[in-house]
C-alpha cells in the first residue's frame, strides 16, 4: 500500500488494521480492520470499554508492536515494512510517550530525565533545553530532585516534560492521569493540553474518562475491538 493520501496534513495512518494473539484457546483477536488517519496538530482520544483493545491499538500506532494484518503509517514512514531496529529510530525521531505509572528513569534527577531523549537526538544543548521546558511545566525549583522526592503530580509533570522535549511529532499518553487525584489529574491535562496547542505535536490520548476524552477536537470508539465510532467533539 501507498502512504495516505494527502500527506502533507496526515501524521498517523491506521489502515485496515487487525491484531490476533495465540491463547491457550486458540486465536484470540484483539483488533479487527481498524482504519482511521490523523492529521497533524489535532487532538485525539480512542476511548472503551476495559478490553476494548485501546491500549494494544496505542502501541500498534507507535511501533512498539506490529499488527497481524493491515498497515500503520507516521509521519511518513510505514511503520509495518520496518524491523524492530527501524521502528525505534522512527520512534526516537517523532514520538513522545506519557504513561500512567510516569516511567521515569529513578537515578537520573528532573533535569536529567528530561535531557534524555534530547541527548539520545543529539541536541546541541540537552540541559539548557530541559530547563526551559521544566520551567514552562512549572518546575524550575524541583529540577535537582530525584523521582522519589517528587509527588505523583510532579513525576508526571516531568515526564509530559520529557516527552514534549523533543517537539515530537505525535505524543500518544495512555490514562495519563490514572494514578493521580481528581484535582492533580485535572491540572496535569491542562498542561497538556496547553503545550498540544502551543507545538506541532499531535495528542493521542487513551481514556476511560469520558470528559477527558471530551476534551478533545476527535474521539474514536472500539467495541470489542472494532471501531464502532470516529465523531468530531463540538466544544
Amino acid at each position: 500500500m501507498s502512504q495516505p493520501s494527502d500527506s502533507q496534513s496526515i501524521v498517523l495512518a491506521a489502515k485496515n488494521v487487525s491484531k490476533q494473539v495465540t491463547s491457550p484457546e486458540g486465536n484470540l483477536t484483539i483488533l479487527s480492520d481498524v482504519s482511521f488517519a490523523v492529521e497533524r496538530g489535532q487532538s485525539l482520544s480512542i476511548i472503551g470499554a476495559s478490553g476494548a483493545g485501546k491500549s494494544t491499538l496505542l502501541g500498534l500506532l507507535a511501533g512498539l508492536d506490529l499488527p497481524s494484518a493491515g498497515e500503520i503509517w507516521l509521519n511518513g514512514a510505514n511503520l509495518t515494512a520496518l524491523d524492530e531496529d527501524g521502528r525505534a529510530a522512527v520512534r526516537a525521531a517523532h514520538v513522545g510517550f506519557v504513561f500512567q505509572s510516569f516511567h521515569l528513569v529513578p537515578s537520573l534527577n528532573a533535569v536529567e530525565n528530561v535531557m534524555l531523549p534530547l541527548e539520545l537526538a543529539e541536541h546541541p544543548a540537552p540541559r539548557e533545553a530541559a530547563d526551559k521546558i521544566l520551567a514552562d511545566v512549572g518546575l524550575a525549583p524541583r529540577r535537582s530532585h530525584y523521582p522519589a522526592q517528587l509527588s505523583g503530580g510532579e513525576k508526571q509533570r516531568v515526564a509530559i516534560a520529557r516527552a514534549f522535549a523533543t517537539e515530537p511529532a505525535v505524543l500518544f499518553a495512555d490514562e495519563p492521569t490514572g494514578n493521580l487525584d481528581a484535582r492533580t489529574g485535572e491540572t496535569i491535562i491542562d498542561l497538556m493540553f496547553h503545550l498540544n496547542k502551543d507545538s506541532a505535536t499531535t495528542l493521542v490520548l487513551v481514556t476511560h474518562d469520558r470528559s477527558l476524552a471530551g476534551r478533545c477536537e476527535r474521539e474514536i470508539s472500539l467495541d470489542a475491538g472494532r471501531l464502532v465510532s470516529d465523531n468530531k467533539v463540538t466544544a
